[in-house]
């Protein structure tokens, strides 16, 4: 029999309560969905992690942005929104359609800790990437990730912006994830130089 956590079930839009959504990247600064109460809260057994091939949202099949997964093992602080049970439909439709444009990601419902006063756990809906799936890029390392997120451009925009903005959030959180952190400052770095380059041609062409 599969665990609990595992189950996606049609009770997740059918249910008679509040839905909680577990938010670890985008979610995190464009939610997209009205929500009654949104906290911080810490997910046990995966990991954030740039796992996902981008073909659409930050990137093209062609040329591969990269965004983030839930990833097996370890924990994830993110940002849990609380919805209410009169939106719950609604807002699960959205998210399926933003999410699993191309299927790359399990529904799935999982406990989270709330840090909050009351520090309850509850059940969210979440977003685990499919190990199976064709766009999942496994552990990467940070040079191979830079480049992909160097060249990714989709229907939402550049990749290194979806970096650059899922990093501050973290950072309004309180919080680091190292790995996008070396990330973001090579990113930095990059648009640095950019600037510095741009200033020498302005000079030269005077």
């Amino acid at each position: 029999m599969p665990e609990m956590s595992e189950i996606a079930l049609p009770s997740v839009t059918t249910a008679q309560d509040d839905l909680w959504v577990f938010g670890y990247g985008s979610l995190m600064w464009r939610p997209g969905f009205e929500f009654e109460e949104r906290v911080p809260a810490r997910l046990v057994g995966e990991h954030r992690a740039l796992c996902v091939y981008s073909f659409v949202h930050r990137g093209t099949p062609e040329k591969p942005g990269l965004v983030l997964g839930l990833d097996r093992g370890g924990a994830c602080r993110g940002i849990a929104f609380r919805v209410a049970e009169k939106n719950r439909t609604e807002v699960v439709a959205y998210l399926r359609e933003r999410e699993q444009v191309t299927s790359v990601y399990r529904e799935v419902m999982r406990s989270v800790w709330l840090e909050n006063d009351a520090r309850q756990r509850v059940s969210a809906l979440a977003y685990v990437v499919d190990r199976g799936h064709v766009q999942y890029a496994g552990r990467l390392s940070l040079a191979e990730q830079h480049r992909h997120v160097i060249q990714g451009h989709g229907q939402s925009g550049a990749n290194r912006d979806y970096v650059t903005a899922t990093v501050k959030a973290i950072e309004a959180e309180g919080f680091r994830d190292t790995p996008l952190h070396q990330l973001a400052m090579m990113l930095h770095g990059d648009a640095h130089s950019l600037h510095a380059a741009g200033r020498d041609e302005d000079r030269e062409s005077r």
